[in-house]
């Protein structure tokens, strides 16, 4: 029987991250950190025109310089200097820089796979190993930690299991943990676009009557396009031919970066904001999209997990007690529930204001964009709830 201190379940973005924010600590104490990943991580970095991506918050960028990543994925993130938000149809506009909130970006569009490259070469094989290709078929609670059972029938015990799975967790459900879940009735259509014009790190936040759109700047002059509309329009918007997607796409957008060129791959998503009702057991820790699913459109769910991540190596670190006591891990979920709160209430009131269409909603909405940018301690309060600095005090941005 293998017996490690730490098993993160799910090796993506969260996990990995969780893994790298350890390392040394664990090292110094003397833990051994599993990752079991179903998906195994590539030896090299591909570019792709069709790759996913992720927008990194300012307050993302300050962790992952704290854990000495960041000069890495600089070299393929596009900086994010503006931010123009505008109701379509309607005078409010706000905009937000880089220059005014007196930092070098608002935040940065960074490809997944090249994050993720960055992750798995900064950990150390000494203290981190893998299970790849490995799924936990199941999970038995021990006095001192967990059981896990993987795939192929063999079994592994730790001290303190964390599930960063994603937001479809089956384990989350074996272990009767509850989910809130608030349908949106909308999909999210992503893709990425090319530009006539450079976008020279100009980011859109635009609403409209059907749903909001987000275009942010991405590496080689591309945007990364999400596009949030109702079900079947989405379906029907997925499936036209590339030609008459631009030219819809076009009428919705304007013209502020010019003619939109080209199109990728369009993946759909929908959308539901989804809560575990339990983050923290004795031994258990809830974390990642299995913990909070958000909408996509603020660009807020993984800068939240990090902020997560974070805040759980350091009261792990900083505890004296058993790894995986529950007084510690409680110390964790309340430090960090007023940014969970806030954070999911942010995304979500965001997405229900500018995802109606009622005139009187339309109308006061549009009047918060122009007040925005005639109120400055409104607009800076904005400004950092998007660069993930909200309920930071630390922080000055």
């Amino acid at each position: 029987m293998n017996r490690v201190n730490l098993a993160i379940i799910g090796g993506g973005l969260v996990g990995a991250s969780l893994a790298l924010a350890l390392q040394a600590g664990a090292k110094a104490r003397g833990w051994k950190i599993m990752l079991i990943e179903p998906f195994a991580p590539g030896d090299t970095y591909q570019p792709s025109y069709d790759a996913r991506s992720s927008a990194l918050s300012f307050g993302t960028r300050q962790i992952y310089e704290r854990l000495g990543l960041w000069q890495a994925i600089y070299r393929r993130a596009e900086p994010i200097r503006q931010i123009h938000v505008s109701d379509r149809g309607r005078f409010g506009v706000t905009r937000l820089t880089a220059l005014e909130e007196g930092v070098p970006a608002l935040g940065y569009v960074v490809e997944n796979a090249w994050l993720g490259q960055c992750l798995w070469q900064a950990l150390d094989p000494e203290v981190v190993s893998w299970r790849v290709p490995s799924e936990v078929t199941h999970m038995q609670v021990l006095e001192d930690g967990y059981r896990l059972t993987l795939n192929d029938d063999t079994s592994l015990d730790c001290d303190l299991a964390v599930l960063a799975d994603g937001g479809r967790s089956g384990l989350r459900e074996q272990l009767g943990i509850g989910v809130r879940r608030r349908p949106y009735d909308q999909s999210a259509l992503i893709a990425n676009i090319s530009p006539s014009q450079p976008h020279e790190g100009l980011a859109f936040e635009r609403f409209t009557d059907d749903g909001p759109m987000a275009l942010l700047p991405l590496p080689d002059n591309r945007c990364a396009l999400v596009w949030t509309r109702q079900g079947m329009d989405a379906k029907r918007l997925a499936q036209i031919d590339d030609r008459s997607f631009l030219k819809e796409l076009q009428g919705v957008f304007g013209y502020r970066l010019g003619t939109l060129q080209q199109v990728g791959a369009r993946h759909l998503y929908p959308l539901t904001l989804v809560e575990a009702e339990e983050q923290v057991r004795s031994h258990l820790v809830v974390l990642g999209n299995a913990a909070h699913a958000l909408h996509p459109i603020a660009g807020q769910g993984f800068n939240l997990s990090l902020r997560d991540v974070q805040a759980l190596a350091d009261t792990l670190l900083a505890s004296q007690a058993p790894l995986g006591d529950f007084a510690t891990l409680q110390r964790y979920r309340e430090a960090q529930r007023p940014d969970q709160d806030l954070t999911v209430g942010f995304s979500d009131k965001v997405t229900r204001l500018f995802g109606s269409s009622q005139p009187l909603v339309a109308a006061g909405r549009n009047l918060g964009l122009l007040g925005l940018d005639l109120l400055p301690p409104a607009k800076r309060w904005f400004a950092r709830q998007a660069m993930g600095l909200g309920t930071r005090a630390d922080v000055q941005g």
